[in-house]
């Protein structure tokens, strides 16, 4: 399936909006009970169980649409499935909230490992965004690797120690303001190890 650029708008939402939805349904429904086949579910475990369709429907629909989607896409669809479908199963919503730790140890590990080799895999994601040399790339991927270690544990933290409500806005507000930071902090980086395309000698 040859690739092709979707509507900024028509992407915008696809990628974001079944998050968003999420959000916005869990701070209407978060005080409810809902009793399905004799079972209580909470608020939480009923909008996790609408979530599940609607984000793997969206993430067919980028792939229909534009014939890609990234790896961390697919990744990212098969741990909503995972721990979404378990919580939703075992009428347990801690296990959703497990599932950001599980991502980003599971990133942590790829990384790790293609580390050990002497390899930077983040560059077979990222190297069409991000032109950097070898070594760029390497000291990238131990920071990313670092930064989803510690990610993990403020997952881990947050959702032990906090409410629903302070754990929802911070996956969903604060992790998202801090991988921007963590990028705008690599621009040092990236200027020093950039790779430049040599120009084209007019004849």
């Amino acid at each position: 399936m040859t690739t092709k650029p979707l509507p900024f708008g028509v992407q915008a939402t696809l990628e974001f909006g079944p998050t968003i939805g999420f959000v916005v349904a869990y701070l209407i429904l978060r005080n409810e009970t809902f009793l399905i086949a004799g079972t209580e579910y909470t608020g939480f475990v009923a909008v996790t169980a609408a979530f599940i369709p609607v984000f793997l429907i969206a993430i067919c629909a980028l792939w229909l649409l534009s014939g890609r989607v990234a790896r961390i896409q697919v990744a990212t669809a098969v741990m909503v499935l995972v721990f979404g479908g378990l919580s939703v199963w075992l009428n347990d919503p801690r296990l959703f909230k497990m599932k950001p730790t599980a991502v980003y140890l599971a990133l942590a590990l790829i990384l790790g490992v293609g580390l050990l080799r002497g390899q930077s895999w983040l560059k077979y994601i990222m190297e069409d965004m991000i032109p950097l040399k070898p070594k760029g790339w390497m000291i990238l991927t131990k920071r990313m690797m670092g930064l989803f270690l510690l990610s993990a544990g403020a997952n881990e933290l947050v959702w032990r120690t906090q409410s629903e409500e302070f754990w929802l806005f911070f996956e969903t507000l604060v992790m998202p303001i801090v991988v921007f930071a963590f990028f705008i902090m690599q621009i040092g980086l990236f200027i020093d190890h950039a790779t430049l395309k040599p120009s084209k000698k007019k004849p």
